[in-house]
């Protein structure tokens, strides 16, 4: 099948964004809805609170590590040949999550599952690189900005329906249909031109621990920092072999060739920032709100829904102007937003109704989605085209990372702040988006253009 210089022609186009939509819902529905479950599956398998997060972290660790070499792969064996194979291990580890008589097998088939979504994540940024033309390619940012948005609000929500009317083990199996229909929508999709460059074994191992140990030791700071400690050294030196490395070579694993255009470096760092500053926020807003305001779980739903209403409404309207606007502008408006929600948000009085906390969640959220679809776009757009499989897993892993490194920030506030930790973390969320704008503002005023305009 004949593929295209710039983007694909209508309707083609539709039907291979819908098949990347549906991938990236499921994905994200995944990741929103197994959080729901925790608390029966910890009583369904007789494990403690403590021990069932691991489900999460397992699934987390994966992804993270298995981003950049999937994406890797995928240039090398096809975009759409990757897309099936991620979409077919995700069914397989979906299914085992969904049977499995144990907790120790359950961890390994979520570890199965990440495989698949790792592979699934690599790709969808590349995909929209390759399906829309570069003049619209901030729609097609926008409308994968909106997917994730709209499932953060609904994944939970039809999570907890499922297990109310029956068990959380029918959170896996409805994916089921999901995936082979993804599999059915494969021929719509760009076949992206490979590479014949060979895979590089080395790397991958080097990229695996790095990023692994690197998220393991960040979760262990609180609860054990000698282990910590040593962990985060080993994924340094690691690192360290690993960037030597891709420094040599043309086309790396890790794309340090694309972190040496500018354009891209910028959206890199603003964007390990933006995620960090979400994820802190999101982990204490909901202790905040309960234990220091007094609401209700019913309550905090409601405002933390209001959050993704404001991502999820914004998302088409920056991706209209990030196709006519210049990015750095554009992201200080949206990470400057997010930063006075929170500000906002720690400022009200301890007894303001929580119908008054609707405001400050959805500017929040309404600065997220003006952040994160021009940064996304710069991203993309800055990457030649043979390397957009490579733009697309560093654009996932970035975001993983980011959340991971929000994720550890949040849990050192609580520990430093004692009572006041909520409070400390959202602080912590509010630095963060302030250094998103400071390094926005000197992306704006760097003589080196943006290169998607």
């Amino acid at each position: 099948m004949t593929e295209f210089k710039d983007g694909l022609p209508m309707p083609r186009r539709l039907w291979a964004m819908a098949v990347l939509m549906a991938g990236l819902a499921l994905v994200s529905w995944d990741m929103a809805a197994a959080n729901v479950a925790l608390p029966d599956i910890a009583t369904d398998l007789n494990v403690s609170p403590g021990l069932v997060v691991w489900v999460m972290i397992a699934y987390t660790v994966t992804v993270l590590v298995g981003i950049l070499p999937s994406s890797a792969v995928a240039e090398r064996i096809g975009f759409r040949q990757m897309y099936g194979l991620g979409s077919t291990i995700f069914m397989m580890g979906a299914l085992a999550c969904a049977f499995s008589t144990s907790f120790s097998m359950l961890l390994i088939a979520r570890v199965v599952q990440g495989i698949g979504s790792a592979m699934l994540m690599s790709l969808f940024g590349g995909l929209v690189r390759n399906i829309y033309p570069m003049r619209q390619l901030g729609l097609g940012v926008s409308l994968s900005s909106l997917v994730v948005g709209v499932l953060a609000v609904l994944g939970p929500a039809i999570g907890a329906f499922i297990i109310e009317l029956s068990s959380w083990r029918w959170t896996f199996v409805v994916y089921t249909p999901v995936c082979v229909a993804l599999l059915f929508g494969l021929r719509a999709l760009p076949d992206v031109p490979r590479t014949s460059k060979r895979f590089d074994w080395l790397s991958c191992g080097l990229s695996m621990i790095t990023f692994g140990l690197f998220v393991v030791g960040l979760d262990m700071l609180v609860s054990n920092l000698v282990w910590a400690l040593g962990f985060l050294g080993v994924s340094c030196v690691a690192g360290w072999w690993l960037f030597r490395r891709a420094g040599r070579q043309e086309a790396p694993l890790v794309p340090l060739d694309l972190l040496r255009i500018r354009p891209i470096a910028f959206a890199v760092s603003a964007s390990l920032a933006s995620f960090a500053s979400q994820m802190s926020a999101m982990v204490a807003l909901p202790f905040y709100l309960i234990h220091m305001l007094d609401y209700s779980y019913g309550q905090v739903g409601v405002l933390l829904a209001a959050w993704s209403v404001g991502v999820a409404s914004m998302a088409p309207i920056a991706g209209w102007m990030s196709d006519r606007y210049r990015v750095a502008i554009l992201c200080i408006i949206g990470a400057g937003l997010t930063g006075a929600g929170l500000i906002w948000t720690v400022l009200m009085p301890l007894d303001s109704p929580h119908y008054a906390m609707l405001a400050p969640m959805v500017l929040s959220g309404i600065g997220v989605g003006f952040f994160q679809t021009p940064n996304n776009r710069a991203m993309l757009a800055g990457a030649p085209r043979r390397r957009s499989g490579a733009a697309g897993g560093l654009q996932a892993t970035t975001r993983v990372l980011g959340q991971s490194v929000g994720t550890a920030l949040a849990a050192i506030a609580f520990q430093l702040g004692g009572d006041n930790g909520p409070v400390v973390s959202i602080s912590v969320s509010i630095v963060c988006a302030l250094l998103a704008v400071i390094i926005n503002v000197v992306r704006h005023f760097n003589p080196t253009p943006d290169l998607q305009l």
